[in-house]
């Protein structure tokens, strides 16, 4: 056995590896062992490397032989010498404070307050999953916000949060509440119409701690007596919602199914479409002019269709879905195949929380290549979130968030379903023996 092998095996024979929920910062460092690393740019691994944190932050990656003599005494050890290592996964839509079993009539029951603790339940989950970071699009009471801030004290665990709170919308839209009678005279906190409502109504987000804007440019699926692939916004009011968010720092996330809303949104200077299911040729090649981003969600038509009977929906919505959910895996293959720029997204809440990475096996079928997918979950969202110096790669300075996984993510991508380890910050938040997330808990 070579001299630097005998050396580090006495270190880990002297230092407990790793065990969920230990404490990084208790500890000089934290030394990861990683059998091979995964360049999620180049795709290529990297064999016996050892990664060196700081606080929550990697200091060094390379060669465990030529790292070996830079490891503090008292580091801690992390022995992942039998797995695949990655960097933490991105969900760039999420909906964290949200359950399938709440959608429709049931959720009116359900107050922001109760919405809030089950987000704190779902983080835990999406972060066990190896979703180290998620951009959540979309809460009521500013609920995600709240969310982020209590993760960010460290009163709940959960994955780092760009938060959205209440998502623009019109009145009677997608991002409104249909569901009750006039008589309640209700209408839900992002609705604004015309210009200056919607100008004010993103400076009111902004105010509140919103990291980004998302506004519904078309209707949806899961909502009652509007129609997909119909324009919502018009062209005059998009342009005026991005132009007051990036005037004041914030990207802008446009919920968009038909293709009208699609083009109008992109023209508008949106940094994301999200959904695109009735994307067209002419929104393919926009988006491409722009370098807008489509995040697509598509796992959860598996789901939705084989679940949605339990899910107490109208029929409007059920039949909305039969029609959008089969046509987006038309259209968004062909926007795969075309080069739009792509970032992992999964609407998690529309299915339970903690099955995000089921994605990833629905684009490949769609025509990504495994490495190209992986690439959507981690250097393309960073970019996206404009998080590409924090997170997205194994680099020195960027935060010390990673997943270990068994097999070859590469060969099969499905491996990313079955994550065994994940450190956040340095810190393992899941380890080995650590329980798979729930994936059918009704709330």
């Amino acid at each position: 056995m070579p001299r630097w092998s005998v050396l580090l095996w006495s270190l880990l024979l002297c230092v407990p590896a790793g065990l969920a929920g230990e404490p990084a910062n208790q500890h000089a460092g934290v030394v990861v062992k990683a059998g091979r690393v995964l360049d999620v740019r180049g795709g290529v691994y990297r064999d016996h490397q050892m990664i060196l944190i700081e606080g929550d932050r990697i200091r060094e990656v390379g060669d465990e032989r030529e790292l070996l003599p830079h490891v503090p005494s008292d580091a801690r050890v992390v022995d992942l010498s039998r797995y695949t290592v990655l960097p933490g996964l991105i969900d760039a839509h999420t909906h964290l404070t949200g359950s399938p079993y709440l959608m429709g009539y049931r959720g009116l029951a359900v107050s922001v307050p109760r919405e809030a603790l089950l987000g704190a339940r779902n983080a835990r989950v999406t972060l066990e999953a190896g979703f180290t970071t998620v951009r959540n699009v979309g809460a009521s009471g500013f609920a995600d916000i709240a969310l982020r801030d209590a993760i960010n004290a460290g009163d709940v665990p959960g994955p780092r949060i760009l938060a959205s709170g209440p998502p623009l919308g019109i009145t009677g839209g997608h991002c409104d509440e249909n569901l009750l009678a006039p008589e309640f005279h209700f209408f839900s906190e992002g609705v604004a119409n015309g210009v200056p409502a919607v100008m004010a109504k993103v400076r009111e987000d902004i105010k509140y701690g919103a990291d980004l804007i998302k506004f519904c440019a078309t209707g949806g699926v899961l909502s009652k007596g509007d129609n997909a692939e119909f324009e919502q916004y018009s062209p005059e009011e998009m342009q005026a919602i991005v132009r007051e968010a990036h005037r004041l720092g914030r990207k802008v996330a446009a919920h968009a199914h038909g293709a009208r809303g699609i083009k109008d949104a992109v023209l508008a200077g949106v940094d994301s479409i999200e959904h695109g299911s009735f994307i067209d040729e002419e929104d393919i090649q926009l988006m491409k002019q722009h370098g807008t981003y489509l995040v697509p969600t598509l796992y959860l038509g598996d789901w939705f269709l084989e679940n949605y009977q339990k899910l107490g929906l109208t029929d409007d919505m059920v039949t909305k879905a039969k029609l959008v959910m089969p046509a987006a895996r038309q259209n968004v293959a062909r926007a795969f195949r075309e080069g739009v720029k792509v970032a992992f997204g999964t609407d998690a809440a529309v299915y339970p929380h903690g099955l995000n990475a089921h994605e990833f096996a629905v684009m490949v079928k769609l025509g990504l290549t495994p490495l190209a997918a992986i690439q959507a979950a981690t250097v393309n969202a960073a970019d996206l979130l404009g998080w590409s110096d924090q997170i997205g790669t194994l680099e020195p300075g960027k935060y010390a968030d990673l997943i270990a996984v068994e097999g070859d993510p590469l060969k099969d991508v499905t491996t990313l379903e079955n994550v065994k380890v994940v450190l956040k910050g340095g810190e393992v938040v899941r380890g080995v023996k650590a329980e798979t997330p729930e994936s059918n808990v009704e709330h």
